[in-house]
């Protein structure tokens, strides 16, 4: 892409900076750019490390008056690869990791590029957590911004529904304080809008008391039975248990006998937040599917259920995220069968049960709008080389299709790079024109359009 920019103003930029600036010729470009996400061999003309709002404003005021396009890169777990530019600018918030508890007042500050790993722990200490996604490493500035579905979703909601404000920095450069109070507007958007209106420099969460969970990884053998039973107990369980249910061929893990390598199993990862001997009852009817081929549900912290990732790897695979409204004997079968059909190296299918907390705030509340969705279903399939790609897409969006019921949503944070139709699809009804508006008030160029894109709305 072509950019107003050179060496020299690069090195006008980072004279203005407090923060770091990354160019091609340094030793620490090539990791400087990486994703997770594989297929997305990027290189921006320059990587900022900001290290604060103020490097922030200057790196949006630069991009915006050079033309220069700008990706925003909190935790880099972007599907479509949007944590990084070709030719652009990426403002990285990898730096600011600063996190502020106010334990009596069971709020917290954190600055946008911490991990939900990392402020987790920092909570724990205190006996306490907010809710964010199921992975370690994501930036909370991006899994809030787009909703936020974890561990905590049945018992305590998304990660907005706990998010009381935010400090943005809009296309204009300007630093702005949000609530429900001072720009509602924006507020509102950026609970669920995604990137599209401002970079998240800081956000204040609510927290809760969480001394301990049941939780941890629980394996089945995936038969459709199992499957069909295990959706059943998780809608019929207490709000206190949110469950992940990936469907799967096994992998030559370690605690699994040879004989199961490559044979489908239900790998379920459960958290009940609530105390040991109700977690234990919560637990036991999945128990009961069928004999665990490994189960380590058990008392732990919270912070078990994020892992270190140590040496990870980017993922090449195709994807897709939807909605449906029930998985009953007949939807397993199909679940079965086509994972069956399919000879990608790994492919798998993630139920997650919603409801709960998340379900009894108003539609219209925040422009995350699927309040009512029932099950979020996640389809993958690695694929090995370019000319096996069209076929792993071919497989997955036939699946979908055929997986498909009533509802006809998506969640923002899953979209990989796909069309306006599908982006609008993440936005159903007036929350789409809302938000349009709203883009139009706040970046009326849509300077923030490396992303799942809302445009500003026209006249």
């Amino acid at each position: 892409m072509h950019v107003n920019v050179s060496p020299d103003t690069i090195a006008h930029l980072r004279t203005s900076l407090s923060g770091r600036v990354i160019e091609p010729h340094d030793e620490e470009y090539d990791q400087a750019r990486w994703i997770y996400a594989g297929g997305f061999d990027y290189r921006p003309v320059a990587i900022v490390r900001a290290a604060d709002a103020a490097d922030v404003a200057r790196v949006i005021t630069f991009a915006r008056e050079t033309g220069t396009e700008l990706a925003v890169r909190s935790g880099g777990h972007s599907n479509a690869g949007h944590s990084v530019s070709d030719g652009g600018i990426v403002l990285d918030l990898r730096d600011m990791c600063g996190l502020d508890i106010d334990v009596e007042g069971r709020t917290a500050w954190a600055e946008g590029g911490l991990t939900a790993g990392a402020y987790t722990t920092a909570a724990e200490a205190h006996g306490l957590a907010t809710g964010f996604g199921d992975t370690g490493s994501v930036g909370i500035g991006g899994i809030t911004l787009g909703g936020g579905i974890g561990f905590l979703v049945r018992k305590h909601g998304l990660t907005i529904d706990n998010l009381l404000a935010a400090e943005i920095v809009t296309a204009d450069g300007e630093l702005r304080y949000v609530d429900a109070e001072n720009h509602p507007d924006l507020f509102w958007a950026i609970r669920g809008g995604g990137g599209n209106f401002g970079v998240a420099t800081r956000l204040r969460f609510k927290l809760y008391p969480v001394e301990s969970i049941v939780g941890g990884m629980l394996i089945l053998p995936a038969t459709s039975e199992v499957i069909a039973g295990f959706i059943a107990e998780a809608e019929a369980a207490p709000e206190e248990l949110s469950t992940i249910a990936n469907i799967m061929p096994a992998p030559p893990m370690p605690f699994l006998p040879a004989e199961q390598h490559g044979q489908l199993i239900l790998l379920a990862f459960m958290a009940y937040a609530g105390d040991t001997e109700a977690g234990n009852q919560a637990i036991a009817p999945f128990r009961a599917l069928a004999t665990p081929l490994f189960d380590m549900v058990q008392p732990m912290p919270y912070s078990g259920m994020f892992p270190p990732e140590e040496g990870a790897e980017q993922t090449f695979a195709v994807a897709t995220t939807m909605f449906i409204d029930t998985v009953d004997r007949s939807v397993a079968d199909t679940i079965v069968e086509y994972l069956e059909s399919s000879d990608a190296s790994m492919r798998a299918v993630q139920l997650r049960v919603l409801g709960g907390a998340m379900a009894r705030v108003p539609v219209d509340a925040t422009a995350f709008a699927h309040r009512h969705s029932r099950i979020m279903v996640n389809l993958a399939a690695f694929y090995e080389g370019l000319e096996d790609r069209p076929i792993r897409e071919a497989w997955i969006a036939d699946f979908a299709e055929t997986l498909r019921q009533s509802d006809s949503g998506a969640y923002v944070n899953f979209l990989g790079d796909e069309s306006i139709d599908r982006v609008r699809a993440a936005y159903p009804g007036s929350t789409w024109n809302r938000l349009t508006e709203i883009k139009a008030e706040y970046d009326p160029t849509n300077f923030f359009r490396l992303n799942q894109n809302i445009p500003p709305a026209i006249g």
